[in-house]
């Protein structure tokens, strides 16, 4: 399966392993809860999966990648007990707390939460002297005489040999009491999540038509060599990072993310064919409503994979201005409730000081995230935002010198309006860039393949269906009924002519 249905799956067996029964024991023993075997090629999204989870379900996250460990850490220290048994005392050895299991208690102790996932990765590539403990882990759950604590699914990871020469096979014993999920790559999976991380737009829109680049491993005299979902989102980040600093990524700063040299040099020269275009066809005037007639003349007789990087360039800005909105709505929504509590409240606190609490809390709740192994960067961002824009409200009530909450909420009020303001200008510049874009398109190819596409991209990236939904843009709706009308018109007419087959 892919990462994606791999990731259901693992929620799937997680919610399942925490539903209790009517007296409040698990509905499945926890000596039947199964850990998750998880293998797959390096690079996928294993490891990212699992923070998505832990954040989609409210539980905490503990991750190791075991082959960091030695056999004391994961097991613990030796030290001298002294027992009596049959009224004769004997020394008798006990080992300390598993570093590992002792990160479960404290991540308990710091968040509060009881429940959540034991992330091992690389578990099939452990040390000789580690690997019989991490068996037993696998199969009793136990690191010495100590236990996982009850509500904690263990989830393990690791690659096939064909990808590592390291790996160790496991028995029949322990494949007997594990859960095993097989995941490839998957590069449809994959863009949808590039769309909504915000991957930059020439990795994206070069995949799309190199597909088969997407994920390559090859042996060759030069040693292994590869290609992987890992590395492309790696180099997105450096050259969004390079672009915001007037830098420029060349062949040999690709070759360090993508080591397939093959690979690494075409993209190196699609990269300069991508800014290019940016040039060539002022994509800012397309979405701004003044794209030139000669700009639509050229596009139109532009080939087929110049028309989709271009299209691509259009979607990444598209998809950029439908997130702002996006993200100044998540704001709005946090700010609402907040208010709301402080709107709410008893009188008593000062009401700077009640806001500056607010915004405490938000740090507070962004903190326990972040120990919970949850936070992910937009709701990191979402507390941060939140909690300045609350700091913010208190400052300005406390250089008025008001005292009293009915005071303070019209200047609260009025903060809060300048957000909402701010939403509605960036739905509004969305909404032109959605129609100027449509404009371009049908002036230049009218309703052709590449129309197909394109309100096929606008459908499947997460922003702009986010959008569309929320906001509306009738020349999507308008092109989305003829594509549906022209898909059944084809397979009325295919149904004809089979029928018309059989009849002969």
């Amino acid at each position: 399966m892919n990462i994606k249905q791999a990731k259901q799956e693992i929620t799937n067996t997680l919610r399942a392993y925490l539903t209790r029964d009517e007296l409040g024991n698990y509905l499945i023993p926890s000596i039947r809860q199964r850990p998750v075997l998880l293998m797959g090629p390096p690079g996928i999204g294993k490891t990212q999966i699992m923070a998505q989870i832990a954040a989609e379900t409210g539980v905490g996250l503990v991750a190791y990648t075991i082959t960091h460990h030695t056999r004391q850490s994961a097991i613990g220290l030796p030290f001298i007990e002294h027992r009596t048994y049959g009224g004769e005392e004997t020394a008798v050895t006990e080992y300390t707390m598993s570093e590992i299991l002792a990160s479960v208690y404290n991540l308990m102790e710091r968040t509060g939460l009881k429940e959540g996932i034991l992330f091992l990765d690389e578990i099939n590539c452990v040390s000789e002297t580690l690997a019989p403990m991490m068996l037993q882990f696998l199969q009793c759950k136990t690191f010495g005489n100590r236990a996982l604590p009850e509500g904690w699914l263990i989830v393990a990871a690791g690659n096939p040999p064909e990808y590592n020469r390291s790996v160790r096979d496991f028995d029949v014993v322990t494949l007997d009491r594990v859960k095993r999920i097989d995941v490839t790559e998957d590069f449809g999976v994959w863009k949808e999540y590039a769309r909504a991380k915000g991957i930059h737009g020439a990795v994206v829109s070069y995949l799309d038509i190199k597909k088969d680049h997407f994920y390559k491993i090859e042996n060759t005299a030069d040693g292994l060599c590869f290609a992987t979902a890992r590395g492309w989102e790696d180099l997105s980040e450096l050259i969004i990072a390079y672009e915001k600093l007037g830098l420029r990524v060349d062949k040999g700063v690709i070759e360090q993310y993508i080591q397939l040299p093959a690979i690494a040099r075409d993209f190196a020269n699609y990269l300069e064919l991508y800014y290019k275009y940016q040039r060539t066809y002022h994509v800012d005037d397309i979405l701004n409503g003044r794209a030139a007639a000669i700009t639509v003349s050229e596009f139109r007789a532009a080939p087929f994979d110049e028309k989709l990087s271009v299209m691509g360039l259009l979607l990444t800005r598209l998809s950029e201005s439908c997130r702002a909105v996006r993200r100044q709505e998540t704001l709005c929504d946090a700010l609402y409730e907040e208010l709301t509590a402080f709107r709410d409240a008893t009188e008593g606190e000062d009401p700077a000081s009640a806001l500056e609490r607010l915004a405490s809390l938000q740090q507070l709740a962004l903190r326990r995230e972040q120990a919970a192994g949850q936070s992910g960067k937009e709701s990191r961002e979402t507390h941060m935002r939140t909690a300045n824009a609350l700091s913010d409200y208190a400052a300005k009530v406390r250089e008025a010198g008001i005292g009293m909450k009915a005071e303070a909420m019209p200047l609260v009020r009025e903060g809060f309006a300048s957000e909402t303001d701010k939403r509605e200008a960036l739905a509004e510049t969305a909404g032109s860039q959605l129609d100027a874009a449509f404009r371009f398109l049908e002036q230049s190819l009218g309703q052709g393949q590449e129309m197909v596409l394109f309100v096929t991209e606008l459908t499947a990236a997460a922003d702009t269906s986010w959008y569309i939904q929320q906001f509306g843009c009738d020349a999507y709706y308008r092109h989305n009924r003829e594509l549906l009308f022209d898909d059944t018109r084809r397979r009325l007419t295919q149904e004809i002519a089979q029928a018309k087959a059989r009849e002969v």
